[in-house]
């Protein structure tokens, strides 16, 4: 069974130095029918305006992923971690028993777009941790790349969780399937263009839960950059 979260329906607020999407609950925004699928509880499409960002702020018990499209992000965390995430690069930070981090678009005159994930970890009070990795365009090229796993399989960063996040990059027309282990569950979340999953339109900021599908046909409507959440 596919159900479509259309990205016009997710909550929205405009700040001026953030434009956020929120595909589930999150924050002010509260949406009984949309509190999180399976383990992924967050999915925030944020734009942030250059020199500006989120000021040091904690988290616990969760497994947080950072994942650009556009522009350039400065992390900085109480663990002594301090970078730059790129478009390619996903960033991990298992925030566990507690961590205070700050996030912050470094250029003068571009804005930064980016998702954040954040997915429940498979119990509480981990010992933080980061992980940063660069995932290049041939890599997800007509193909899913797997970009996090509980194991780190294929290089993927590692989560605390039993959970697997694929990228992929796709040009019009191109298509590939996915076959679905039964009892899994999969989110599918477009990040630009639009593509058809198992007979169903997505366009950019649109997503789609799947469940009981034996398989996920993906075909691209135009150039399309998707990621895939295989959850249990």
């Amino acid at each position: 069974m596919i159900k479509i979260r259309k990205g016009e329906e997710r909550g929205h607020f405009d700040h001026g130095w953030l434009n956020t999407y929120h595909t589930f609950s999150f924050a002010d925004y509260f949406d009984r029918e949309h509190m999180g699928y399976s383990d992924l509880r967050v999915i925030n499409e944020d734009r942030v305006q250059p020199g500006q960002g989120f000021g040091t702020h904690s988290h616990r018990d969760m497994e947080i992923l950072s994942y650009v499209l556009e522009g350039a992000l400065e992390h900085k965390d109480s663990m002594g971690n301090g970078s730059v995430i790129r478009p390619g690069d996903v960033q991990r930070m298992t925030a566990g028993s507690g961590v205070q981090h700050s996030e912050f678009n470094p250029s003068a005159d571009q804005a930064v777009h980016f998702l954040q994930i954040w997915i429940l970890p498979e119990r509480k009070g981990l010992t933080p941790g980061y992980e940063q990795k660069y995932f290049a365009p041939d890599e997800k090229r007509s193909r899913l790349c797997l970009i996090a796993s509980q194991d780190g399989q294929e290089g993927s960063v590692t989560i605390h969780q039993d959970a697997r996040v694929f990228a992929c990059l796709m040009e019009n027309g191109k298509q590939m399937t996915y076959s679905m282990p039964k009892g899994r569950h999969a989110w599918l979340q477009v990040t630009k263009g639009g593509l058809w999953l198992n007979g169903n339109r997505l366009r950019q900021g649109d997503g789609a839960s799947a469940s009981d599908e034996e398989s996920l046909l993906i075909k691209a409507d135009g150039v399309a950059e998707t990621l895939l959440f295989d959850l249990a």
